[in-house]
């Protein structure tokens, strides 16, 4: 198995820059913005705490996570929270403690398939509604469950991303609604992915988690990696359903967690609890950041609307998802491009774009759509990204306007349509 495709387009990134080139780098999922000092903070008091702690978390985190999830309206038991190094590693897992296939949403983020592949089994991607990505549609759900079963190899599990990566929108509530009663009809677990939730580019839009209609069948996920920019700290947490099935994972997720990664960082889990918390520095810097996002994922997407592709208008986080498909014709005749990959690969080697190809996010080999990451566009310092975070008109900032113009460029030369 190759490295990830979205950790792999960050390092040729930084060879290409390492080695003199300007590259305007919209291949990587990073929030790109500084810990909050708060945060920091918290990090040094907690440094001391050198030992292994609780397999599902130390108390203060749990508690804190319930109560993030309570004030989001999904009662919560902190004793059926379980914090790994990252929700990655959780939904890795989840899908090891559920057994059995997976539905994927397609298009969906990279790592569900690659995660089902290492234990051996097989992901089904069902396409959700068109223009909104995150939850395979329902309809087609339920024909790839009753087909799965036909073959012997029934569905265990559906994994939901509200909002989503990689098409930076959301499933309106009826949609998820309905999947959720496909998913209970035909005993699917269903794994809702929300790590975005808090970058809803509008905190007013009508957000339904499936936890809210299948209680007793949803694990709910998510982490700090992206509403406060902590990566590289690598803690999440999983919120199991409080029903049989909730208790039943919960033993068999600290089980894996006990032979894999023991416990979390001590010192990461209790400035995790502070975060989850939720005081009004944080609030005040995730609300900031929630706009910054906004504003910038809207100018990139005019950029590649005024190149002729096609793409739903963001709702959340820091992505796009463009589709040339009604260039394909020019795209062959010029650049030979044919596929996604070929895509990816003549914006890089070309016109030194990074994105990164539908092909990784399960998209036929045909299809000509990328996945657009704009949070890079903020700064290579520190000193850039809080001035962009702070400032009414990031766009407008020297280092963010010359990536732009930049960007306007690369797609006039790959598309021949100038705006």
């Amino acid at each position: 198995m190759a490295v990830s495709a979205t950790l792999a387009i960050n390092e040729t990134v930084e060879r290409k820059r390492r080695a003199g080139q300007i590259v305007v780098p919209l291949g990587f999922g990073e929030a790109g913005l500084p810990v909050h000092p708060e945060l920091q903070a918290a990090l040094a008091r907690a440094a001391d705490r050198n030992g292994y702690g609780p397999v599902a978390g130390v108390e203060s985190l749990r508690t804190a996570a319930a109560g993030y999830w309570n004030r989001r309206d999904l009662p919560t038991d902190p004793d059926l929270l379980v914090a790994g190094p990252g929700s990655k590693a959780l939904l890795f897992a989840l899908l090891h403690a559920i057994g059995g296939d997976v539905a994927l949403p397609r298009p969906s983020w990279v790592s569900y398939a690659a995660q089902a592949a290492l234990l051996n089994r097989q992901a089904r991607f069902v396409p959700t509604v068109a223009g909104h990505g995150g939850v395979p549609d329902p309809d087609q759900l339920g024909e790839a469950a009753a087909e799965a079963a036909a073959l012997g190899r029934p569905l265990r599990s559906v994994v939901f991303t509200l909002p989503d990566n990689p098409t930076g929108t959301l499933t309106p509530p009826a949609v998820v609604t309905a999947a959720c009663e496909v998913a209970r009809r035909h005993d699917l677990v269903i794994i809702s992915d929300e790590i975005y939730r808090d970058l809803l580019h509008d905190p007013a839009e009508p957000f339904l988690s499936a936890a809210a209609c299948a209680p007793e069948r949803t694990v709910v996920t998510t982490g700090l990696s992206k509403s406060l920019a902590l990566g590289g700290w690598r803690i999440g947490v999983a919120r199991l359903p409080a029903s049989p099935l909730g208790r039943t994972l919960f033993d068999r997720v600290t089980a894996i967690a006990s032979e894999i990664w023991s416990s979390p960082s001590q010192p990461v889990q209790h400035a995790a609890a502070c975060a989850f918390a939720e005081p009004p520095a944080l609030r005040a810097r995730i609300d900031a950041s929630r706009s910054l996002h906004a504003r910038i994922a809207r100018v990139v997407a005019d950029r590649f609307t005024a190149a002729g592709a096609e793409l739903a208008q963001p709702q959340a986080a820091f992505y796009l998802y463009p589709d040339f498909a009604q260039l394909r014709e020019h795209l062959a005749d010029r650049w030979s491009v044919n596929t996604s990959d070929d895509l990816a690969r003549v914006l890089l080697d070309e016109c030194n774009v990074a994105t990164l190809p539908g092909s990784v996010f399960g998209e036929e080999d045909d299809t000509l759509k990328l996945r657009v990451a704009t949070s890079l566009l903020y700064g290579d310092d520190e000193q850039q990204r809080l001035a962009a975070l702070e400032h009414p008109r990031p766009e407008t900032l020297p280092w963010i306007e010359r990536a732009l113009d930049d960007l306007g460029t690369a797609l006039a030369k790959l598309t021949g349509v100038r705006s």
